[in-house]
Order: structure tokens, then sequence, then C-alpha cells
């Protein structure tokens, strides 16, 4: 009888354990995995400017691309109303959507010049570092504006 409390017990633990993640379905998990994936690709294309990681040319302008296809994802994982789920987007986000929509095109608009730059050959991280650092600064804006730290 006590084993099979005590698995009663258990499970229950588990089970409320199991709650406090975010469902990656949802709008706030499908945000959250592509602002890793973007954050990911970012560092990784600052860290070979930046001699952190050995500069690849060609990586480096595949990474461009991704992080270009990346940013223009997020935004339609944004509910017309703000989800009762913790997330790190202020209210503002839904009362002031087109200063919002705008930092989001700007953000569109630095990966695709960085997709740009990244084409001009022969491979330079002296000619890369303007369009990224436009692409960090277009981030940062934003979280400063719309993100809760």
């Amino acid at each position: 009888m006590t084993l099979k409390r005590l698995s009663v017990v258990l499970l229950a633990c588990l089970t409320l354990t199991a709650c406090g993640g975010v469902d990656p379905n949802s709008p706030l998990g499908q945000r959250k995995a592509i602002f890793k994936q973007m954050l990911k690709t970012g560092e990784d294309l600052g860290g070979m400017l930046r001699g952190r990681i050995a500069f690849d040319g060609p990586k480096f302008a595949e990474g461009a691309v991704k992080l270009d296809a990346l940013s223009r994802e997020p935004w339609k994982h944004f509910p017309q109303v703000r989800e009762e789920d913790h997330t790190s987007a202020t209210s503002d986000v839904w009362e002031q959507q087109a200063r919002f929509q705008a930092m989001t095109r700007d953000l569109e608009t630095a990966t695709g010049e960085l997709v740009i730059a990244s084409q001009v050959q022969p491979y330079k991280a002296s000619n890369l570092g303007p369009a990224v650092q436009k692409v960090e600064d277009a981030c940062s804006a934003c979280h400063k504006a719309f993100r809760d730290h």
C-alpha cells in the first residue's frame, strides 16, 4: 500500500513539474525558439569578426542568409492580444504596434544589408563590421523599447 501511495505522489510531483515549461507549439514557444536561433547565429557572426571564432567567409555568408531568414519569422508569432504566459515582451508591443512593426522592419532591413555585404568578395571582416553593427543596433533598440529585462 505504501508503494502505491508513493507512486501516486511521485507521479503528481512529476506532472506538476512538467507544467512549468513553455509549450513549444504556443506563440511564445515559437518566438523563443526563433529568437534563440537568431542569437546563436548572430553570436557566431560577431564571433568571427571579433576573433573569437576563426573567420570563414563562405560560412559567414551562409550565416548572414540564415539570420536574414530568421529575422522575418518571430513577428508572426505575436498574437493580436498579449498572452497570459510569462513573456519577456512588455505590453508596449501590443500598445505601440506601429512602433513595434517599424522596429521589426528596421531589423529585417539590416539583415538584408548584411546579406548583401557578405556577398562582396574577397571576404574581409573589416568590410562586414558595419553591417553586423547595424543588425546588433537594431536588436538592441527593440530590446530596450519592448523587452522586459
